[in-house]
């Protein structure tokens, strides 16, 4: 770490970082204990556009953990903000998502459409789904190839579980590009807009921000480019080998978060 610029505040990934799906990773009361002791300012910063701020507060508070809506930011929040600058409200989108992403865009005045007219549709909008169909798909595809724009939350290859890696979107857009040979654009980690959300709200600046999180090409290469110093956990993701190999290195490698904060 860098002594000379002190850390003020974390913004940290939750998935593989905090829990595997239900399964907390560590006392996660007593986490956020030592958090509040060395008076840090936190926000969690997910891809995983599954839940809604008010389901991930839910899961926290299950955990134990309180914490407030400012202090949850995700990826669908980053697409409604992409949305937003890129096309009218009251614009037809079809979505490939849970709660968490379908709620973000009607809040923010989109209409969703089941896929089955493929005129007029702006936008395939693209996020977890656990319960994704096949027919979903051949939707998507039909409407990327009649001019539909391309946005996904994020591109995650795996999802981690308590059994092991899943398929994550990433593996969704792989299916969908080689279907509709069309490229999306990507508005979750890296991309540095969920990361300049939380500075903004935590009114730090970037040097004075360890980002942590456990997936190299999207917690730590975005916290790197926005100037942040990163710290990845092993718990999720990636191998310690792939930690080893990744140029320019986290300023932090630990097993896990609370390593992290013991180490502050």
């Amino acid at each position: 770490m860098d002594s000379t610029k002190p850390i003020k505040a974390l913004i940290v990934d939750m998935d593989g970082v905090l829990w595997r799906q239900s399964q907390p990773i560590g006392d996660l009361p007593r986490i956020f204990q030592k958090i509040r002791q060395r008076g840090l300012r936190i926000t969690l910063a997910t891809n995983n556009a599954t839940l809604t701020v008010e389901q991930y507060l839910q899961k926290l508070a299950s955990f134990g953990v309180q914490l407030t809506a400012e202090q949850i930011v995700n990826s669908p929040q980053a697409a409604a903000v992409y949305m937003t600058q890129h096309f009218q409200r009251g614009s037809t989108i079809f979505v490939i998502g849970k709660d968490g992403l379908r709620q973000e865009m009607l809040k923010q005045g989109f209409n969703i459409t089941n896929g089955q007219e493929h005129q007029n549709v702006a936008a395939v909008v693209v996020g977890m789904d656990w319960d994704l169909r096949f027919e979903q798909l051949c939707q998507a595809t039909l409407l990327l190839r009649s001019g539909a724009e391309f946005i996904a939350t994020n591109s995650d290859r795996t999802f981690p579980t308590p059994q092991g890696l899943i398929p994550g979107v990433g593996a969704i857009l792989a299916l969908l590009e080689t279907a509709s040979d069309k490229k999306p654009i990507v508005v979750g980690k890296p991309d540095p807009l969920m990361y300049q959300i939380a500075l903004e709200r935590m009114n730090v600046s970037p040097s004075e921000c360890l980002v942590v999180g456990d997936r190299l090409e999207t917690d730590i290469l975005g916290g790197q480019q926005l100037g942040c110093q990163t710290a990845l956990v092993l718990s999720g993701v990636t191998t310690a080998e792939q930690a080893e190999a990744w140029i320019p290195s986290p300023n932090l490698i630990r097993k896990d978060f609370e390593e992290v904060i013991d180490h502050l």
